[in-house]
């Protein structure tokens, strides 16, 4: 999961994501059909609840307005700002409800946490032999969707200078300015941020200490904002400098560009930092075919370019690229590759390990 690794890099990507992780590769190339006896069950059932999908989350909003004209399955996505911790919480909740979650989209931990408890149902979809091993539970429980790199997302309006490196983050112009998409105990995107900024500190995919340490000089400093950044805080210039996937801060840069400029930057000073989001099939989905036949198309060769054209990698992404199932277009359009092969992406004992560490140190060293 690494590659060589030039300390002075700068990469500033104002483009599309790109590239992909090189132990994310998987061996294979095409999407299977989708079954029309699948398809039929899942009309059949009448609609499909998701929920905490924002619409400019990795295209969400274009995703489930494609899924509901293909196949005619009205979509009720429900506390689309919700975090991970929030939608596991939601299938204990509203079991045996009609309104309850189908299918969930969190981050790993969260996905380990939610199978734990037994959260989830198993089922492998058509394309399954594509998504590499890493990003999947052997019993089908869960399987990673797509994934990016964390980056900083700053207004230029507000910031005039962005920050290069973590250690620029510290500097007193960006007083008040840092912020991450919610608590790194519930927000997936947030549990990664504080995991990037220990490897620029000393830790390690399997030390995340010195970033939780940062956090809480950060917040010393005054620098560190503990309110949840939005994408709206972004472009309004409440939160300057938001810590986020490139995926969303690249589709924000591109979304308000008349209104004003965003920059998202991959930190200069560490190797990045790459994490997945997982989608799992609630066990008491109310519509459970409604719910495997979601789970077909978005990892279709047409639900994961979807993913693409929202800036995040799609999960088979390097298959579809070794089948030619990319179009050349949208791949000239990607950014150079380099900072993906350098990326690193922890196990699943590692984010283990930091969810503890987290759970145990963050409230009372960062007091946010």
């Amino acid at each position: 999961m690494v590659g060589d690794f030039t300390p002075d890099r700068r990469t500033v990507l104002k483009l599309a994501a790109a590239g992909t992780a090189a132990a994310l590769v998987p061996a294979t190339g095409h999407a299977a059909g989708i079954s029309p006896a699948l398809i039929k069950s899942a009309k059949h059932e009448g609609g499909l609840n998701t929920i905490a999908l924002p619409p400019d989350w990795a295209n969400y909003g274009e995703i489930i307005s494609t899924f509901e004209k293909k196949y005619g399955i009205p979509i009720k996505n429900a506390a689309p700002d919700d975090t991970s911790a929030e939608e596991l919480q939601s299938i204990r909740s509203m079991r045996g409800q009609s309104r309850g979650p189908d299918v969930v989209d969190v981050g790993l931990s969260f996905a380990l946490d939610g199978a734990k408890q037994g959260l989830f149902k198993s089922y492998k979809v058509s394309t399954w032999s594509t998504i590499p091993a890493a990003m999947k539970d052997p019993a089908g429980l869960w399987y990673g969707d797509y994934f990016g790199l964390i980056s900083f997302g700053v207004n230029m309006s507000v910031a005039k200078v962005a920050p290069q490196s973590w250690a620029d983050l510290k500097k007193s112009a960006y007083k008040g300015m840092v912020a991450l998409n919610g608590s790194p105990l519930g927000a997936g995107a947030a549990f990664a941020g504080v995991f990037a900024a220990a490897l620029a500190n000393g830790g390690s995919l399997d030390n995340i200490m010195p970033g939780i340490e940062f956090f809480a000089d950060l917040a010393k400093r005054g620098n560190f904002d503990p309110s949840a950044a939005t994408s709206a805080s972004l472009v309004s210039g409440q939160t300057p400098v938001v810590i986020n996937w490139d995926y969303l801060n690249l589709a924000q840069a591109k979304k308000s560009k008349a209104m004003t400029r965003i920059d998202t930057v991959i930190p200069a000073d560490a190797k990045p930092y790459g994490a997945f989001y997982c989608q799992a099939i609630s066990k008491f989905a109310p519509h459970p075919k409604a719910a495997e036949l979601w789970q077909e198309f978005i990892y279709s060769d047409e639900g994961q370019l979807l993913y693409l054209k929202g800036f995040a990698h799609p999960a088979r992404f390097s298959a579809m690229v070794k089948a030619g199932a990319i179009p050349a277009a949208m791949m000239a359009a990607l950014p150079p590759a380099k900072p993906y092969g350098e990326a690193l992406f922890a196990t699943i004992e590692q984010t283990k390990k930091a969810q503890a560490a987290l759970t145990e140190n963050w409230t009372k060293m960062v007091k946010a």
